[in-house]
């Protein structure tokens, strides 16, 4: 009955358009009122309890992604990315996701990196020839890949609800976010064939190289970040503190493009995002206290293995449930709700928590480009001045390659863990 009322208050306000964290923390203070001994002035102290350490890293990576993402990375990687691949057929939107991918590992958001890329690529794709629902589609969809190549937000706030190492979940994800957008780019280069669009001159040495000089301290992130926690240097949480002060020295001293004057919004911006995504936390704590207290995930999970449900069965079942979820919630919500639910369920039918975490980040991708809340969908829109459903048509065979990236990372679990294992030997 505690359940049922839970849900149901929760998907209640939550379509009467009440903010998730406000959402979170009704539903649960008025279900422990209702329906437990609990007494609601601890409420507080476990919302306390709850904010981890590891947590500090998000905050950290905003800001650098702010930084780059407001100077003039962005144009110097897609700089790069077109002297690598822009003449082969489809070359200027295979410079497109490759940049996404470069530049996701620098921003670790998704729809930072949609408006990074897009908003230099969209109108030169246009000039070029490619078909307007084309171009949307190759960089909104590429887009999404901010939140499963590391560092990524969503992956800090999985590994903090599920209690598993950040540093396995970020090097987890750099497999499934290369092959995803290595897809995209074979997609990309097959639609511009179709469309006619043939090879160029290739740029040459000399130019590929000034093009790597120019972008080389805004690639350099990346390798700091990922490399230094892949050779145990230092942890997710140093790593974002770093990745923060480099971004800052770069974009104030080495690229010049942020004055000193600009700060305030770049600071303001990075706080704003902070603090939203710590609200959500911080009552999405509470919610899931009183899911484990309860023992729902428990009793759950008792019912299902009764049912003799195999672990494959169970994974159908949560890409279903995380893509309807993600269709109406932003990721890190839905990250925060469900982890204490399936979680539970997964490790009781044998499932590794660094697999099934990217599992749910993959079903996030996918809810970034649904309708009615798929923030790449309004942020394309803003950027393109194109409607919602035009966006939404645009993204569908992207889609599709999105659905079989995850069916691959669900069912083959060394795409996800042959890198973290390597961390064990």
């Amino acid at each position: 009955m505690s359940v049922a009322f839970l849900l149901i208050v929760l998907f209640g306000l939550l379509l009467l358009g009440v903010p998730v964290a406000i959402s979170l923390g009704v539903s649960a203070v008025c279900t422990m009122i209702l329906f437990s001994s609990y007494d609601i002035m601890g409420v507080p102290e476990i919302m306390l309890n709850g904010l981890k350490p590891a947590l500090m890293a998000i905050p950290m990576f905003i800001l650098a992604g702010s930084l780059m993402s407001k100077g003039s990375s962005a144009q110097r990687i897609v700089d790069f990315a077109k002297s690598i691949v822009g003449h082969l057929p489809g070359g200027l939107p295979m410079s497109a996701i490759l940049a996404c991918i470069i530049f996701a590992a620098v921003s670790g958001s998704s729809p930072a990196t949609v408006v990074a890329i897009g908003s230099v690529m969209f109108v030169a794709l246009k000039e070029a020839g490619y078909p307007k629902s084309y171009s949307v589609g190759a960089i909104t969809s590429a887009g999404s890949l901010g939140i499963l190549i590391p560092p990524s937000v969503v992956m800090i706030v999985y590994g903090v609800t599920a209690e598993v190492s950040i540093e396995k979940l970020f090097m987890a994800g750099v497999i499934p976010g290369l092959m995803i957008g290595g897809a995209m780019m074979l997609y990309a280069y097959i639609g511009a064939k179709r469309l006619g669009f043939k090879s160029t001159t290739p740029a040459s040495l000399k130019e590929r190289w000034m093009k790597f000089k120019e972008a080389f301290w805004a690639l350099l992130i990346v390798f700091v970040v990922i490399g230094g926690i892949y050779a145990g240097i230092f942890t997710a949480t140093e790593a974002a503190g770093i990745s923060a002060v480099y971004a800052f020295i770069v974009s104030i001293f080495v690229y010049k493009d942020i004055k000193i004057k600009d700060l305030y919004s770049v600071f303001l911006d990075a706080a704003i995002t902070t603090a939203m995504i710590f609200f959500i936390i911080g009552f999405a704590v509470v919610f899931a206290h009183f899911l484990t207290s309860e023992r729902i995930p428990h009793i759950i999970a008792e019912n299902l293995v009764s049912m003799n449900m195999t672990w494959w069965m169970f994974l159908i079942l949560v890409n279903l449930i995380l893509f309807l979820m993600g269709q109406f919630m932003e990721p890190s919500s839905v990250v925060m709700i469900m982890t204490p639910l399936l979680l539970p369920i997964a490790l009781q039918l044998g499932i590794d928590p660094i697999h099934f975490g990217i599992i749910m980040i993959v079903n996030m991708e996918i809810g970034m480009l649904t309708p009615p809340v798929g923030l790449n969908l309004f942020v394309a829109s803003s950027l393109t001045n194109l409607s919602l459903k035009d966006v939404t048509i645009s993204i569908i065979p992207w889609l599709c390659v999105l659905l079989l990236g995850l069916i691959l990372t669900t069912y083959i679990p060394e795409i996800s863990l042959w890198l973290p294992n390597l961390l064990d030997q």
